[in-house]
């Protein structure tokens, strides 16, 4: 009779269970699809907005789709004198900064993953003391170092400062430390040296938060405005966001237009990126432990 009745009341207890799941799926179904609109509706204003007419964009009330779609906006970009300089000079900087890092960042995370070595955990602290430190604190005195170097105005005065980055030591840190130790040793007692270690054996498993990296790196520097904007100081060395901010702003007015088209053009290098990057960088966010 016992039995019976724990069995009725487990059996109770599950269909109540049951019968309350439907709706919280139905909550957290809808809080999801609320935070993906929230988070495309931008993107969906900015590349209606690029193939709209200036009119159309300022006009009050405003309309989501175009009423006569253009590309004039597009054309007036490109059309601007040395686009292709800026272009090539963020590519140039993004592409150095990102090789940079893949390299630099995971040979210290190697370092101080596998490696014994004195003043190992005070440099460690270091790197995490960092990623607290805001970049606006250090973005004087990083300035005066860089002038005073004479890199003022320079492609490698663009790139140097951001070789290495705490993030992406941390990043490649917490990955390398997940490997085994086994596969360190058993290299070792063949005869392999640490540099033959790091590059046959550490850095093949190290794919997906090199991809992780590669992303935020090529992201933070293809995006940087402030940087460029003050270190250069000619148009030879503008990169896209700087000159995009020289572009659109007119005489009275800003060129709304103008301004979408350009930040189409810079987002999409971004999106090609992820979406051919994705898997791996899912996976490296994943086993690095970031949330």
């Amino acid at each position: 009779m016992t039995t019976t009745t724990t069995s009725t009341t487990q059996t109770g207890l599950d269909l109540s269970t049951h019968r309350r799941t439907p709706p919280a799926r139905l909550t957290l179904y809808a809080a999801l699809t609320a935070g993906i609109v929230a988070t495309l509706a931008p993107f969906a204003w900015m590349f209606l907005g690029s193939v709209k007419p200036t009119g159309e964009i300022v006009a009050h009330p405003s309309t989501w789709l175009p009423q006569s779609p253009t590309l004039a906006n597009f054309e007036q970009l490109l059309s601007k004198q040395n686009f292709e300089l800026y272009f090539l000079n963020s590519t140039l900087v993004a592409l150095a900064c990102v090789a940079g890092n893949l390299l630099f960042c995971s040979m210290a995370g190697y370092a101080f993953a596998k490696i014994e070595f004195l003043g190992k955990r005070f440099l460690f602290g270091l790197v995490l003391t960092m990623l607290i430190i805001p970049g606006v604190t250090t973005f004087v005195p990083l300035f005066v170092l860089v002038s005073n170097m004479g890199l003022s105005n320079t492609y490698l005065g663009l790139i140097l400062p951001f070789l290495v980055t705490p993030l992406g030591v941390f990043l490649m840190r917490q990955f390398i430390r997940d490997i085994p130790d086994s596969l360190v040793e058993a290299a070792r007692l063949d005869g392999a040296g640490e540099a033959r270690i790091f590059l046959r054996v550490i850095l093949p498993l190290c794919r997906p938060s090199l991809a992780t990296l590669a992303i935020l790196t090529f992201l933070a520097q293809w995006n940087n405005f402030l940087w460029p904007l003050v270190i250069s100081q000619t148009e030879e060395h503008y990169t896209l966001p700087v000159a995009l901010a020289l572009f659109s702003v007119g005489a009275n007015s800003t060129n709304y237009g103008l301004l979408l088209a350009g930040a189409v053009t810079v987002v999409t290098p971004i999106i090609l990126l992820f979406l051919a990057l994705q898997k791996h960088f899912i996976q490296g966010i994943a086993n690095t432990g970031i949330k």
